[in-house]
């Protein structure tokens, strides 16, 4: 076999769009966790292992991004997509956990409202993506996917505020809302890092144009 002196094109852009649609699953299966509250322990592994596949896909970005010369995007910029698209899939991967642990009877209705606004931000991440790998104007799901944070911060201070003044007397009062608030707190590091993803892929878009 004779040897190439061109370097191997790697398709960063494949690599990102096949973790964003794992991404996505895992997204959709957490929405239909909270929204139908049924097989729970089913999702959950589903979730986890989701979560193995999107590990080995930003191993094989890292390795393919130390051996590549020639990238499409810069250095820093395709290491922190791949950094981010990760640290979504853990946050998505926290919540189910913790719900397949704690054995609710049902949902608190802001949790299904904000779980759903996490998948609405990871489907204008996955438009901006493919947008980004065409040089095409993206600010439109950049608009929207700030827009569904914006107004999920609001609700996370309205719910949380509910729930603490709604508190049942006695132990089971305090282990609901330490729970609950747990189930909040991974709900919002989700949001947030869903957020970051659009911002580092705008700045990029941006930095591009």
């Amino acid at each position: 076999m004779g040897i190439s002196f061109f370097p191997k094109v790697v398709k960063f852009f494949d690599l990102f769009n096949r973790q964003q649609a794992i991404l996505k699953e895992a997204a959709v299966i957490l929405d239909s966790i909270f929204k139908d509250f049924n097989d729970i322990p089913s999702k959950c592994e589903k979730i986890n292992q989701l979560e193995i596949q999107g590990d080995l896909i930003s191993r094989e970005i890292a390795t393919e991004l130390s051996q590549t010369f020639i990238t499409p995007l810069d250095r820093e910029d395709i290491h922190a997509i791949n950094m981010a698209q990760e640290d979504l899939l853990n946050a998505i991967r926290a919540i189910s956990s913790r719900i397949g642990l704690y054995r609710f009877d049902s949902p608190e209705q802001a949790a299904v409202d904000l779980v759903e606004n996490i998948r609405l931000i990871v489907e204008e991440t996955e438009k901006m993506l493919a947008k980004l790998g065409g040089r095409k104007e993206l600010q439109e799901h950049s608009r929207t996917a700030h827009d569904l944070q914006n107004e999920s911060k609001l609700q996370l201070l309205v719910v949380l505020g509910a729930l603490y003044e709604s508190l049942p007397e006695g132990p089971e009062g305090l282990l609901h809302l330490v729970k609950w608030t747990q189930i909040y707190d991974r709900i919002e590091q989700a949001l947030e890092r869903a957020d970051s993803l659009a911002n580092i892929i705008e700045g990029i878009s941006i930095k591009n144009a």
